[in-house]
């Protein structure tokens, strides 16, 4: 199957950035959309931005303008750069992997964002 590794997660001030990168391995065959998704305690998860493999982008409407979302097919990774970042953009984030057009999901362990005042 697909393992997904993420990485760039920490702590930032507010205003600050942050890089998120995620790289899968194993069966990477077929990977189409590629994306971030974010959680909070008590709330469900919610899409951030997708990719699919011929770069037609998706934006949650709270991040667009400020976070870009990009892919390297031949390293079979997506990014997710985070500018101007918000205490409510704290959240763990999760990044996903999906085959085809209606394959099954793939997701990685997530990784902690902080944003403090």
């Amino acid at each position: 199957q697909v393992h997904l590794v993420e990485s760039g997660g920490g702590l930032v001030q507010a205003g600050g950035s942050l890089r998120l990168s995620c790289a899968a391995s194993g069966s990477v065959f077929s990977i189409n959309a590629m994306g971030w998704y974010r959680q909070v305690p008590g709330k469900q998860r919610e899409l951030v931005a997708t990719i699919t493999r011929d770069r037609v982008i998706n934006y949650a409407d709270s991040v667009k303008g400020r976070f870009t979302i990009s892919r390297d097919n031949a390293k079979n990774s997506v990014y997710l750069q985070m500018n101007s970042l918000k205490p409510e953009d704290t959240a763990v984030y999760y990044c996903k992997a999906r085959k085809g057009d209606y394959g099954e999901d793939y997701w990685g362990q997530g990784t902690q964002v902080t944003v403090s005042s």
